[in-house]
């Protein structure tokens, strides 16, 4: 008579898959583009069946929603705000704003399947570009609350502000996988982008 696995060791074991499955989306991504994304694709990557992609996900797009909310293509809210959440929101807003920034920088950074990514975001979009496109925007509502809350309530001109600083802090960590100098700064290294943080800190601190 065949025993069945323990509890334990099945949801172990499902554990694990599931994580195969969500880093092979990154890498499928970073190396073939969204074109060539798809379920018998991802399997192959992760080297499982296709049908477990199915059973722990449903599809494709919920898939690929999972991977964007796991953290592992943006940075996270829980990420940027760190261990101490309570300590990041007793921050005055001029703290809270460039400490906000000074966290962004680095984990964009760190992410260079995200890097790739986005990149081809830029010249090709589908439905599953969408999926990623609309965790961006719920990280934004919540960036904001982050960084203004009812000091962007009360100046409206903030919130366009920093919008243009994402959106700014983005295009130089893409310029940086290619080029090294950008307006005099060196923005391969951490040094450029320490003096960059030091600008945004002064900034915050006048604007608030």
């Amino acid at each position: 008579m065949t025993r069945r696995p323990a509890a334990p060791a099945v949801e172990r074991n499902r554990e694990q898959t599931t994580a195969r499955i969500l880093a092979a989306v990154g890498e499928v991504l970073a190396r073939d583009g969204f074109a060539a994304l798809g379920v018998n694709a991802i399997a192959k990557e992760a080297g499982v069946d296709k049908v477990l992609i199915y059973r722990y996900f449903g599809g494709l797009p919920e898939l690929l929603a999972a991977w964007a909310q796991s953290g592992r293509f943006w940075p996270g809210v829980d990420e940027i705000l760190g261990a101490d959440p309570d300590a990041f929101f007793a921050l005055s807003a001029p703290e809270r704003f460039a400490r906000f920034f000074d966290l962004f920088i680095d984990s964009l950074r760190q992410r260079p399947i995200t890097l790739e990514i986005m990149v081809a975001e830029l010249v090709e979009r589908n439905e599953l570009t969408a999926v990623l496109e609309a965790e961006r925007e719920a990280w934004g509502q919540r960036a904001v609350q982050m960084l203004g809350g009812e000091a962007f309530a009360a100046r409206p001109d903030l919130q366009g502000l920093a919008l243009l600083l994402v959106a700014g802090v983005q295009y130089l960590v893409l310029r940086s996988r290619k080029i090294r100098i950008y307006g005099g700064v060196d923005i391969q290294s951490d040094e450029g982008w320490n003096a960059l943080k030091s600008s945004l800190r002064a900034a915050a601190y006048r604007l608030f």
